[in-house]
């Protein structure tokens, strides 16, 4: 028995048609796809996964995925560097695929303090012009503008950032600075 009808069937000898109708009726070969064709659904899947996972956190209310979000140890003091050169000490309490949340959040800023002062309080004239700039590490929210203590970076901002250990210059002060709020209150 030979098909003409469909060239894309199995053409079978006269000893297989002994097999009978039934057994012969599903040894057809089904054209196959092309790996072309596989791997350019393969390509066309990972894109809309990769589509979605871009936009649906910046277009709509939904702001990140559980999966892309991931606790960060936040009992570890750490230093955040950012491009612009500004220094953050903090603990991370999140962080996203975009962004890093900062909380007790610290900061260096320079103060300019005369080097000598006269037994009446003033800066003498020769001391004047003997300044030096220290480094004070102030405590965010005390600023005018009063913003709350807790920050959201965007990753392309952040250069890298340190784990503190706990007996640095830092974070010493830093427990000095709360233990003198605590003897306060």
């Amino acid at each position: 028995m030979v098909y003409k009808t469909n060239p894309t069937l199995k053409k079978f000898s006269p000893e297989e048609d002994l097999l009978g109708e039934e057994q012969v009726a599903t040894e057809y070969e089904l054209p196959r796809p092309s790996s072309r064709k596989i791997w350019g659904s393969i390509l066309l899947v990972v894109v809309v996964i990769m589509a979605i996972w871009y936009l649906v956190p910046n277009f709509t209310p939904f702001k990140s995925f559980p999966a892309l979000t991931y606790p960060w140890p936040s009992n570890q003091w750490q230093a955040v560097f950012l491009t612009n050169g500004q220094v953050y000490f903090g603990k991370i309490e999140r962080v996203t695929w975009n962004a890093v949340v900062l909380k007790d959040i610290y900061y260096l800023q320079l103060v300019t303090r005369p080097l000598q002062r006269t037994i009446e309080g003033q800066a003498s004239s020769t001391a004047q012009a003997q300044t030096t700039q220290e480094p004070t590490l102030i405590k965010l929210g005390n600023e005018l503008h009063g913003p709350t203590d807790q920050i959201v970076i965007s990753r392309s901002q952040i250069m890298f950032t340190e784990f503190l250990k706990t007996d640095g210059r830092v974070v010493q002060a830093i427990n000095d600075y709360v233990k003198s709020l605590k003897e306060t209150k």
